[in-house]
């Protein structure tokens, strides 16, 4: 198989070169049913913890399928120590928030209630196989933690001063992204609002703390989904692992 088409599974099981791992029922129907791989065929593993491994399918049943873990590949690499608050948006939105921000080198994501939040109510679950799928496809070796859904307050009452949270300013007063990014450098998180932005006292509120920064995204008023990945980006490329 090339590396083009290279298939990886994420597993919470620490890997070690010679030991069998079972896929569980999900990734059994995903490699035989959807990929119709079989005996003898490569597939790639990382566990977010020891890098990622070349692995060979040894048998195949009904609702599991075991691999030998051959080799290693890759050494595992971290990502960078940003964060992403986001108020949750309609479905389809958060889901490209989602997975944009994995592929964006992400470390922690939390979907977060404002005062305009649209739609409060996520499912773990699916949120968290979406961050999966995700970084089984964009070949990061780790995976980004997902917090509950919590109220903005609540988090900023439990905020650690040390992180530096960038919220963006729709209304154009912030400071532009390139005079602020020297003010960025890890650990930072970035804030984005919702659809109907922040509140007058979630902005009062912002601007009161010692560790905000607020930064504009230019003249025009972005979607939440695009402001992430337009934030997240010029982070990337200024500060993070892109430089």
């Amino acid at each position: 198989m090339s590396k083009k088409n290279r298939i990886r599974l994420f597993t919470d099981t620490p890997l070690k070169i010679g030991e069998i791992y079972t896929a569980n029922e999900n990734q059994t129907h995903y490699l035989k049913n959807v990929m119709r791989l079989g005996l003898g065929d490569e597939v790639f593993l990382f566990d977010g913890i020891n890098g990622e491994f070349e692995s060979q399918i040894l048998e195949i049943g009904k609702k599991t399928l075991s691999l030998k873990v051959n080799k290693k590949i890759f050494d595992f690499e971290k990502s960078p120590d940003v964060w992403l608050l986001f108020a949750s948006l309609k479905k389809e939105n958060t889901d490209i928030v989602i997975q944009k921000a994995v592929e964006l080198g992400v470390s922690k994501i939390f979907p977060v209630q404002t005062e305009y939040t649209f739609n409060a109510h996520l499912k773990p679950e699916r949120v968290k196989a979406q961050v999966i799928e995700a970084a089984e496809q964009c070949r990061r070796q780790d995976v980004p933690e997902v917090q509950n859904l919590q109220n903005l307050q609540q988090i900023l009452s439990n905020w650690d001063k040390n992180r530096t949270l960038v919220y963006l300013d729709e209304t154009g007063s912030g400071e532009t992204f390139a005079k602020a990014s020297s003010k960025m450098k890890a650990p930072v998180a970035f804030l984005i609002g919702p659809e109907g932005g922040f509140s007058l006292r979630e902005f009062e509120l912002l601007k009161s703390l010692s560790y905000t920064l607020s930064v504009s995204l230019g003249k025009r008023i972005l979607r939440a989904e695009t402001a992430s990945i337009s934030a997240l980006s010029c982070w990337q490329a200024m500060v993070g692992d892109w430089k």
